[in-house]
């Protein structure tokens, strides 16, 4: 695509906003390279990426990258047989270490079955080098110092250095604390010429012996290393030598461990480089409030609600813009600073950005094409320097832009014709428009040329667009009317400015009476539309409201055959529970007259006994819905809820007392000295007396075990920030106390972090015969930060 487009749509300034979402040097190399794709194929697959960009940030907060240096140099080096330094193998160990975080994040995000569409095959191209990215980290600090583990020897060396250092301070302590302090300028131990002297009195050199390594600026103080800590120094200056030799040693080392892999390290460097410039275009797009556009293979453009992103979003309007089916022109006509070029430019670089594989300024459902090429002509062409004035140089770009388009081609034209004389720029204009029509390009203008309202009118694929403008305060409201030519406000706007009357009746006697009725129909016309679109607004933010009352509505319609079915479905269950128990008791009575009536010869007739026990039979009821039952009357009761109350948690077989109403269907419950959130449904009243013995009187035939409580069990246990024998050992506290309390599922929190706490939690559970079952949380609940234990 031309570089002017480029640099007229400021598009290097979207780009400047993107890079400072950017980590990586090579995601920053990426982003200077970037420009509008023109094949649709790529286009897409640019728009799929950040696609899969914008879910990682949705789901987990975006792909985990650190800062990474540019490695090439590095790896040029490499290429030579040359050594790097500690820095530079910092820089490299980076790459590798965040190869193989982005490799694990994805493994992870494969476990939670998330689906991404593109971005897993970058992904598998990576290649990972464990064995020596562990001999890196353990080699290397991240500031590129070399540690001692980087060898036995280096260990053992700078073993020897602390040693001898701690050797000659302590001799050095005898100057600076003893009776020869009166003898320094300062009693302190400091180095010269990596030597450790002590500042002495020039006056009193002689107390000392030893060698002379510096003076003060007077030449009061001179520097001396002692003769008795001389042979110590000796071997502190040797053991440092060797330290410095090994650490070439080992640089030269870890880089002949580098050089095999130097085309995969490349590689890597560029494919982090990649993924972070995807994550940038999903972070951008997150701040803009950017949405996905579609893609028309047609070039079918429509726009919803598209707005220019380098303009702040509380101050630029929004309009539709929709070209390329039923028109492949637009003429927006209309006075100056209505918005006519804006529109023009937020057209032009939301195609770039589309183009350029970004989500686009607009609303959700707008479509983009895949122009070959973009031409604008847009601003003051006028240039001294080549003698041209404005008129020249928009002619200029016109015919250089004629020379170029195709019919997949679109074309932004501002004031076209304007410079010259009205009537010649007007023809002018035509014929451009006439010969880009012929081509099949997708244009639009701006001109303040009355014929071209007519040309619009006429001619087909072709349409008549204006900026609104308000008649009363005759001010410019920036929205596009598609269909309505704008009319010139010129005599309102000098009326209102204060031009005398007089001068402006006689203006309006020279214009035409038919440019007056022009002017006035456009002027209605634009009113009708006004009052149209706001009449549209209102009925729409009322189908709106309209559609979530209904939802809602439905919703609790829903919750309410819900919980009735459920509750006659309790009712019955319990009436006939009733009654069961009812028809027992009368089939013992029953039985008891039988035998009485044998024993004492009463007259108790058998057909009389059949018929009253039938009578019995015939009270357990099938009815679904028992209106009348005092039973399902009780059973009302029982979910007749308020604070205070005591209440049966059904699912955990416990009693408690109702604290408060969280939510339209949520109680908060004190269980003891548990306080916990419990959905209504699974809830049941219960009267005082009826509590067991605990809180009220216990079952006889149980035999009772006494507990005490030995600390406060929630059902949620934070491990985060705890040592790992630690850990274990709270865990294990709480899953005992959580079967104590018969809690049958809780929440272990561990984190993410190095993984060590997650892996020590599952291996317990594992081994726990109490345990039935546990998996991850949700992603919203915490992910794999978090364990669900069913006990």
């Amino acid at each position: 695509m031309n570089h002017k487009i480029i640099e007229t749509l400021e598009f290097d300034r979207i780009k400047g906003q993107l890079a400072k979402h950017l980590v990586s040097a090579a995601g920053h190399h990426e982003l200077a390279a970037l420009a509008p794709a023109t094949d649709y194929q790529q286009v897409k697959q640019m728009l799929v990426e950040t696609t899969d960009g914008a879910d990682i940030l949705r789901l987990v907060g975006g792909i985990p990258l650190p800062k990474l240096a540019d490695i090439k140099p590095q790896m040029k080096r490499l290429k030579i047989g040359a050594n790097l330094n500690g820095t530079e193998l910092a820089q490299v160990t980076k790459v590798l270490q965040a190869s193989l975080s982005v490799e694990n994040f994805f493994t992870e995000l494969r476990e939670k079955k998330v689906h991404l569409r593109v971005l897993e095959k970058t992904v598998d191209q990576l290649v990972t080098i464990p064995s020596v990215t562990t001999r890196l980290v353990r080699s290397v600090d991240p500031d590129g110092r070399i540690n001692d583990e980087a060898s036995s020897k280096l260990h053992g060396i700078r073993q020897l250095i602390i040693k001898t250092e701690g050797e000659i301070r302590q001799q050095m302590a005898h100057y600076t604390n003893g009776k020869s302090a009166k003898y320094l300028s300062e009693p302190i131990v400091t180095v010269r010429n990596d030597r450790f002297v002590i500042p002495v009195l020039a006056r009193y050199r002689n107390k000392f012996g030893g060698v002379v390594h510096d003076q003060s600026a007077s030449g009061q103080t001179l520097y001396i290393e002692p003769g008795a800590v001389m042979e110590d120094n000796n071997r502190l200056r040797q053991a440092q030598i060797e330290e410095r030799q090994e650490v070439r040693r080992v640089l030269a080392e870890l880089s002949a461990m580098l050089a095999p892999y130097r085309q995969d390290i490349l590689n890597n460097e560029r494919l982090l480089g990649h993924l972070d410039f995807i994550n940038a275009k999903a972070l951008y797009a997150h701040q803009m409030k950017l949405t996905l556009p579609q893609l028309s293979a047609d070039n079918h453009v429509q726009l919803r609600q598209a707005w220019h992103p380098l303009i702040a979003r509380e101050k630029v309007v929004a309009n539709d813009i929709v070209i390329g089916d039923d028109y492949q022109a637009i003429i927006i006509t209309g006075p100056n600073t209505g918005g006519k070029t804006i529109t023009l430019k937020t057209l032009g670089l939301i195609q770039l950005m589309g183009q350029s594989g970004l989500f686009i300024p607009a609303r959700d459902g707008s479509t983009i094409g895949v122009f070959d090429n973009i031409f604008a002509d847009i601003g003051d062409e006028q240039s001294l320097e080549q003698n041209l004035s404005t008129f020249s140089g928009h002619m200029d770009n016109v015919k250089a832009i004629l020379e170029q388009i195709t019919s997949r081609s679109l074309v932004l034209l501002d004031e076209l014709g304007a410079g010259t004389d009205p009537k010649e720029g007007a023809a002018l204009a035509m014929a451009i428009l006439d010969e880009i029509g012929q081509v099949g390009s997708m244009v639009v203008i701006t001109t303040h040329y009355p014929e071209l309202k007519v040309y619009g009118y006429d001619r087909a694929k072709t349409i008549n667009a204006s900026m609104e403008f308000d008649q009363e305060t005759l001010q410019p409201t920036y929205r596009l009317l598609l269909g309505i030519p704008g009319r010139s406000n010129g005599l309102e706007i000098a009326k209102r400015l204060g031009i005398q009357p007089s001068v402006i009746s006689e203006a309006q006697s020279l214009v035409s009476d038919d440019s007056q009725d022009l002017n006035a129909m456009i002027g209605d016309l634009v009113e009708q539309r006004k009052q149209a679109r706001e009449e549209s607004e209102r009925l729409a933010k009322l189908v709106a409201q309209n559609k979530a009352d209904q939802a809602e509505l439905t919703q609790k319609l829903d919750r309410f055959n819900e919980q009735r079915d459920k509750m006659l479905d309790q009712a019955r269950s319990q009436a006939n529970h009733q009654v069961s128990q009812a028809k027992r008791q009368a089939d013992r009575i029953i039985h008891h007259l039988r035998q009485l009536a044998v024993q004492q010869g009463a007259n108790v007739k058998e057909n009389q006994l059949i018929d009253a026990q039938g009578a019995l039979n015939a009270l357990h009821q099938d009815n679904p819905r028992l209106r009348h039952n005092s039973v399902l009357r009780r059973a009302r009761a029982k979910h007749d809820l308020h604070p205070g109350d005591a209440v049966l948690v059904k699912s955990y077989g416990q009693h408690g007392e109702l604290l408060g109403k969280r939510g339209n269907h949520k109680w908060e419950v004190q269980i003891g000295i548990l306080k916990m959130e419990i959905d209504e449904q699974d809830l049941e009243k219960v009267a005082k007396k009826d509590l067991p013995k605990d809180k009220q009187t216990r079952r006889p035939q149980r035999s009772a075990v006494n507990t005490t409580q030995t600390r406060h069990t929630s059902a949620r246990l934070d491990l985060r920030g705890h040592r790992y024998e630690e850990a274990m050992s709270e865990l294990s506290n709480f899953i005992d106390h959580a079967l104590l309390n018969n809690l049958s599922s809780v929440t272990i929190i561990h984190g993410k972090g190095t993984g060590a706490l997650r892996k020590g939690t599952q291996q317990y559970l594992q081994s726990n015969p109490r345990v039935k079952s546990f998996s991850y949380a949700a992603p919203n609940a915490g992910g794999d930060g978090a364990t669900i234990v069913n006990l």
